[in-house]
């Protein structure tokens, strides 16, 4: 039979290693706790649909066009669009890999909004693609039409008219040169239409 005080020592010494594991995870605990208090909370993000990678302008958005990014509200643009918006839908102009979809990137209604209740889009076709390939969206611009009659007489048919979406990349090498849209009122667009049809169509950039 066991000696009483050889039971009792080895009753001392289990509680003491308790006591000792129970005071270790404590302090862990404490300084976790600590930790966490001391640490920063996260930013607030919003979700926002940007461009999974580069796209040209033109390009009809599949969902695989499309992605999700966690932006800071400050760093979020007016009128971005859902994915379910976007999906489907034909680009205004050339975006690069994050760059937060927004309705004027997009072809459609909002593509005029903001530039007054009495202006329509009217396509273009002028003769230098080249050139048009420098053109940006909100780019102000002069166009002119040089008639092709052998008169040599160049006029300016629509002038400070914004663009709204710029040539798609790989069409700036055609030959009939480049199709350029662009905010114009409704008589601007028919004499610009009368002027496609006799005249060599060409444009000037201001400062917008």
């Amino acid at each position: 039979m066991d000696d009483p005080r050889s039971a009792l020592q080895r009753l001392s010494r289990a509680a003491g290693w308790h006591r000792r594991l129970l005071a270790a995870g404590l302090a862990a605990a404490a300084v976790a706790f600590a930790i966490q208090a001391a640490s920063p909370a996260a930013p607030p993000t919003v979700d926002v649909v940007v461009a999974a990678r580069d796209l040209p302008g033109g390009a009809v958005l599949a969902d695989g066009d499309l992605a999700v990014a966690a932006l800071p509200p400050d760093a979020v643009p007016d009128e971005v669009v859902a994915r379910a918006e976007a999906a489907g839908a034909l680009l205004a102009a050339p975006v690069r890999a994050g760059e937060p979809i927004t309705d004027r990137r997009l072809l459609g209604p909002g593509l005029l909004d903001g530039w007054g209740a009495d202006v329509v889009a009217a396509p273009v076709r002028v003769a230098d693609a080249g050139a048009a390939g420098y053109l940006r969206p909100g780019d102000h611009i002069d166009l002119l039409a040089t008639a092709l009659d052998g008169a040599a007489r160049t006029d300016v048919v629509a002038a400070d008219v914004p663009v709204l979406t710029v040539p798609p990349a790989g069409d700036a090498v055609l030959a009939e040169g480049a199709l350029v849209l662009v905010a114009a009122t409704p008589a601007e667009a028919a004499d610009l239409a009368a002027a496609a049809v006799t005249s060599r169509l060409s444009f000037t950039v201001g400062v917008s």
